[in-house]
């Protein structure tokens, strides 16, 4: 297990516009080859947080994920975020998660019924973990954050990532819960919100975290547009699980996702 350069990258999103949202993307990440092990952008980072989710629905392997795969490849690291992705009986808000050797995905299971996701999109049934670099990374979308036992650490993961477009009404819980969900779960989180303004006059402030399993902040950007890297160090998240063992005297249950 090596120790872990995550960048984060918050930005404003063109409304339903993948094609701009891919450009200025691939901008912002021109130049960091070599230099980063994981980025992580927004949820639906080629729309915005939009519920016309068939008509901005891609098909399985379609343009953003060959987008995504050819950007690990140049940078030399995995990259993450969520778009909607066509499947069978309507489109799923789908987390990919591309390293130079191929795409893993997981499919948001707790849908944000406040603004009717949960009528246009279908719930994931999987609670996914892939390995990168020697990590073990727990894959969740903005509303999972609110639901500490989904992502309940059983000894199966050191790292948890949350995309989101999580407005600024709500930027207290946003930050708060991050945080909590390192503490309690001693692995170290990282959650990445978009900034400005949507076509539905949300304004959303950015905040994106990376907190370390402690709960100290390592990254904090606010509102800036752009990237911000923090180190994730594997020597310092075991020496914290050794020294503060909490995670032995947690209590076992099963999750029903049906």
């Amino acid at each position: 297990m090596q120790d872990l350069i995550v960048t984060l990258l918050q930005r404003e999103l063109a409304w339903e516009a993948p094609a701009d949202n891919r450009a200025q993307i691939e901008d912002a990440l021109a130049g960091l080859s070599g230099a980063t092990d994981l980025v992580v952008l927004p949820e639906m980072f080629t729309t915005g947080f939009s519920m016309n989710a068939l008509a901005n629905a891609e098909d399985p392997g379609g343009e953003t994920e060959q987008w995504l795969l050819a950007q690990a490849r140049v940078l030399d690291c995995a990259i993450t975020g969520s778009i909607a992705v066509r499947g069978e009986g309507g489109a799923y808000n789908r987390m990919l998660f591309a390293t130079p050797d191929g795409i893993s995905h997981y499919d948001k299971r707790h849908l944000f019924r406040m603004a009717g996701e949960h009528k246009r999109y279908l719930a994931g049934n999987q609670r996914v973990i892939v390995e990168w670099r020697g990590w073990r990374i727990l894959l969740q979308v903005c509303y999972d954050l609110r639901f500490p036992v989904f992502s309940r650490n059983r000894n199966d993961y050191d790292l948890a990532v949350y995309p989101a477009n999580w407005p600024s009404s709500r930027r207290f819980h946003w930050r708060h819960l991050l945080v909590a969900r390192a503490i309690e779960n001693q692995a170290c989180v990282v959650g990445v919100n978009r900034i400005g303004d949507d076509a539905k006059g949300l304004h959303y402030s950015g905040d994106s975290l990376a907190v370390a399993a402690d709960g100290s902040v390592l990254a904090d950007p606010l509102a800036a547009a752009g990237c911000a890297s923090a180190t994730l160090y594997a020597e310092n998240l075991q020496r914290y699980r050794e020294s503060f063992p909490a995670w032995m005297d947690a209590d076992s249950f099963s999750i029903d996702l049906d």
